[in-house]
């Protein structure tokens, strides 16, 4: 097996940068509003479904007409405006985006551009001048760089530079210089409750500079649709996401005590409807469709009505999500695999450190260093280690997935009847296998230490 160099991919990324990033790369924005989200084709979008009075519609126009406090009531107000034309909606989004108490930089960027043509000089003048405010902060993560991405395209009309300098800041310096280095060496610097805003960030500068982030970061995003729809547990779960009627979601993998919590289920679902609608013609952007448009899963509350409504589109096509394969390893070293596409099914996942097991209706999070039984998933088997220095297995599959180990390390492997061989951990400490026969057969793993050499001389005992 060949060995790949970490250090070798960031410093390739960070050329490949260096050469697609000039210091005259053009950032200004000359696109008229609406700049954020809604393309005009997604604008028609939207206002048909109002037309057709969809489900989807009915659903978001009862949150919008009901007493429950909305989630985000800026956004919500912007978009129904933006669907249905009325000015009483627009009015709302402008008066929640000139109080006091809001300060939410994504909604006021996005009141401001939706609301534009109901909003008067004066408005405009006062809601611009709090935005320039809150976007002349520096950002410290994926959710407040975003925000500051559509902020500075929102204002772009009265920037001196068209909004240049704060997109060129974001996208060359934090993004190429920061976060691409991290993203190549399989680093998971992207939380996954930020995914969501980072695929708002990736259609405003597409749609407004013609950049698409996802080019110096290609092993991350080629399977980051997979690794979302299987980063979730098979059992759905039944609640509400603050008020209104109960929904079902499909709860994405977390490891705080208690209960999922709604809200994150509905934004990572969100997640997911952005991602199929940045890149429709992919395969596994209509694998993920296809997981998606499940009516029952729709997003009904105070929160995700709004996103559903914005981002789902059925007449989109979707592939069925069970020729996803059962076990999925990401370059970042994450493991999720289960024994079927039944929601009953035996479900494994390593991420973030952290090992978990989801078995008759029931998580259980491990303890660090922990193990667990072998479970066979398909021609595969998924085990740990109960140390990270040696273990010893009997497979019956094709291919054995270790987790736990020494990330970033190499391990002497010897498999019944084969010649010995060594083979590298990923970034999350995971080791693959393969070439087993399916036959049955002893694998022993060893990590390699200075005693045993270039060449191993001799069985690992």
């Amino acid at each position: 097996m060949h060995r790949i160099c970490p250090l070798c991919l960031v410093l390739a990324s960070l050329g490949t940068a260096a050469a697609q990033s000039p210091a005259d790369e053009d950032f200004h924005v000359y696109r008229d509003p609406p700049r954020l989200l809604l393309t005009p084709q997604r604008l028609r979008l939207i206002q048909r479904e109002r037309e057709r009075q969809s489900v989807r519609w009915e659903q978001f126009e009862a949150v919008m007409s009901g007493a429950a406090p909305l989630a985000e009531p800026g956004f919500a107000w912007a978009l129904y405006y933006r669907a249905s034309g009325q000015a009483a909606a627009a009015r709302q989004a402008i008066e929640w985006a000139l109080g006091d108490t809001a300060s939410d930089l994504r909604q006021l960027a996005l009141v401001f551009d939706w609301c534009g043509p109901a909003l008067a000089p004066a408005q405009a003048d006062r809601l611009a001048q709090k935005i320039q405010r809150a976007v002349a902060a520096p950002g410290n993560d994926v959710r407040s760089e975003s925000a500051r991405v559509l902020a500075a395209i929102a204002l772009a009309d009265r920037l001196p530079d068209q909004g240049n300098a704060i997109l060129s800041e974001v996208v060359q310096k934090w993004w190429r210089r920061q976060i691409v280095p991290q993203l190549a060496s399989g680093r998971s610097v992207i939380p996954r409750e930020q995914r969501y805003a980072l695929f708002e960030m990736l259609h405003a500068l597409r749609d407004n500079v013609k950049i698409d982030l996802r080019e110096l970061a290609p092993a991350y995003f080629k399977d980051l649709a997979v690794a979302h729809l299987t980063g979730h547990y098979p059992a759905p779960l039944s609640a509400s996401e603050s008020s209104g009627p109960a929904s079902e979601f499909l709860v994405p993998v977390y490891l705080h005590d208690g209960d999922p919590a709604p809200a994150d289920a509905a934004m990572s679902r969100a997640a997911g409807l952005a991602m199929v609608a940045y890149d429709t013609n992919a395969l596994d952007s209509q694998l993920l469709q296809g997981w998606l448009m499940r009516d029952r899963f729709m997003m009904r509350g105070a929160l995700g009505a709004a996103y559903e409504f914005l981002w789902a589109n059925p007449y989109q096509p979707g592939l069925n999500y069970d020729q996803v394969p059962l076990v999925f390893h990401s370059v970042t070293g994450e493991v999720f695999a289960r024994t079927s596409w039944d929601e009953d099914a035996t479900w494994i996942g390593y991420f973030d450190g952290r090992l978990q097991l989801f078995q008759n209706g029931r998580l259980q999070t491990l303890r660090a260093g922990a193990s667990v039984k072998p479970v066979q998933v398909g021609t595969a088997t998924i085990a740990s280690a109960p140390a990270r220095d040696s273990a010893k297995f009997q497979v019956e599959n094709e291919t054995l997935f270790i987790l736990g180990l020494t990330p970033r390390s190499e391990y002497a492997v010897e498999v019944d009847d084969q010649e010995l061989e060594f083979l590298d951990t990923d970034a999350g400490g995971t080791l693959q296998v393969t070439g087993l026969g399916g036959g049955g057969a002893g694998v022993r793993i060893r990590l390699r230490g200075p005693a045993m050499g270039d060449v191993a001389k001799s069985a690992i005992k």
